[in-house]
């Protein structure tokens, strides 16, 4: 796993919030995991509204990522659309149907770990991004 600064540059995480919000992801939360947790460095939570948007997120996730040269090391739940886990090695993205985040409740779980401030983040395009997608 790479050595992040601390504390960990929401810049860097930009390809990753684009992408998950390129199909209308609702609820983003950013959790820096690292002093909690080997698994990883960073968890990017986000939901859908229903499994068919779930599973939408989800690919366009690995697509646009896949434009950049990032791939992950392992995709689970796309099928169900109701948790799909993209693992990115020291980035995990959560893609949640709303009722089955509400059940799990990561954020509750990982309580301890410091949320990562979005709301500066830019587009490629040098657009500010809307972290906070509504419907």
């Amino acid at each position: 796993m790479k050595n992040l600064p601390d504390p960990f540059p929401a810049q860097s995480l930009n390809f990753y919030i684009q992408a998950v919000l390129g199909k209308k992801a609702i609820d983003l939360v950013v959790l820096d995991v690292r002093k909690l947790s080997s698994i990883g460095d960073v968890f990017i939570i986000c939901s859908g509204r229903s499994n068919r948007q779930v599973m939408a997120i989800a690919e366009h996730i690995q697509v646009d990522l896949k434009k950049h040269g990032i791939t992950p090391l392992s995709v689970e739940g796309k099928k169900e659309g109701h948790w799909v886990l993209l693992d990115y090695g020291h980035v995990i993205i959560h893609v949640f149907y709303e009722p089955v985040r509400s059940f799990y409740d990561l954020e509750g779980l990982w309580i301890d770990a410091e949320r990562i401030d979005t709301k500066n983040l830019l587009h490629t395009n040098g657009e500010k991004l809307k972290t906070d997608v509504t419907l």
